[in-house]
């Protein structure tokens, strides 16, 4: 090699080795790092529903976190959420099931890190409605006065139960009858403040949404789920199985949960 040659070669290796020091030190780790998905339960339920699905999830190397959804008011169960998801770093992604769609719709608003949203067997609502609303629009929901009670609260308010005896056939038609039951047991109610109180402005109109539609869902209705998704652009995964479909598809729900999280690269 001739003196100019090793000149030009020295140079260059200069000004690569300055260009990499420059580098944050987290630069390669950072770079194509998963997003955080946060899994937010709805109403007769608890995060633990979630637990085929994190395991699915973790295997895969994403973050998660399923936080205690309150289920004591809309706006409350969202400053809640909303201040969890303050404590994460990077790009997250937001599933909600059941209610949990409701309070993740609003919760998204304010959180530019939420880069996709995912609604499983869940509430999309636009400003101004309220799960009330949206669950009754269609016919075909088994939740009403005869299969729920009610525990009246000191605020004026009533927690919200589904009925032991109406719980597998309302809630996990598909799961074995001994999980149903110990489902009810531990169920854990709403408010009925909550179920009546109207939504915000819906994130869904500028975060894009995935969306998995059980067909023989018995709390939110088919019909009520396909008018939703496609008023939300969102792209539509339908299987068989009942408003637990987290619980008895965990696999399926994964899947699309993985795809949203892929869109966000």
């Amino acid at each position: 090699m001739s003196r100019r040659l090793k000149t030009v070669f020295a140079a260059v290796l200069v000004a690569l080795a300055g260009t990499l020091a420059a580098q944050p030190a987290n630069a390669t780790a950072t770079h194509g790092a998963k997003p955080t998905v946060v899994l937010v339960h709805g109403a007769w339920a608890d995060a633990s529903g979630w637990n085929g699905v994190i395991a699915r999830l973790t295997s895969d190397g994403y973050p998660v976190l399923a936080p205690a959804n309150p289920l004591r008011g809309l706006a409350s169960d969202v400053a809640y959420l909303n201040s969890l998801l303050a404590t994460v770093d990077g790009p997250v992604v937001l599933v909600g099931h059941s209610y949990g769609g409701s309070v993740v719709t609003n919760a998204a608003v304010a959180d530019p890190d939420v880069k996709a949203l995912v609604y499983v067997s869940a509430v999309i609502p636009d400003q101004g409605e309220s799960v009330f609303d949206l669950s009754t629009k269609y016919a075909g929901s088994k939740i009403g006065d005869n299969t729920i009670k009610t525990v009246p609260l000191a605020s004026g308010d009533a927690d919200v139960y589904v009925k032991t005896e109406n719980f597998a056939d309302i809630f996990s038609a598909d799961l074995p009858r001994s999980t149903s039951a110990l489902l009810a047991a531990t169920q854990r109610p709403i408010t009925y403040g909550a179920l009546t109180e109207p939504s915000g402005t819906p994130a869904w109109k500028t975060i894009p949404s995935w969306a998995l539609i059980p067909r023989d869902d018995q709390v939110i209705p088919l019909q009520a789920q396909r008018f939703m998704t496609a008023r939300a652009k969102s792209r539509t995964v339908e299987v068989s199985g009942a408003h637990a479909i987290l619980i008895s598809k965990p696999g399926k729900v994964t899947e699309l949960i993985e795809t949203a999280a892929r869109a966000t690269n």
